[in-house]
């Protein structure tokens, strides 16, 4: 409806009487357009289900650098005993 309204080919009031809208929700949608361009039509869900994936990506890397430095540091700690230094 903000494309028609955008592009011209409907007024705002044409398109609440069609609709049974009222122009202050039109006028809303507008300024969430403006103010987020296509983001003002994703799904909160879609988003929040692809910001849980990336979380869990980045919890399973934080494991795993983290499981690399326990190695690491254990290594670390059987050369310097064997070579005796600090």
């Amino acid at each position: 409806m903000v494309g028609q309204i955008n592009a011209g080919l409907s007024t705002t009031a044409q398109l609440c009487r069609e609709h049974s809208l009222a122009p202050s929700l039109i006028h809303r949608w507008r300024k969430e357009i403006e103010a987020r361009g296509e983001a003002a039509f994703t799904d909160p869900a879609t988003t929040d289900r692809s910001a849980e994936l990336r979380i869990a990506e980045l919890e399973r890397y934080c494991g795993q650098l983290s499981l690399e430095n326990t190695i690491l540091k254990k290594s670390l700690a059987t050369y310097r005993s064997k070579s005796g230094t600090r």
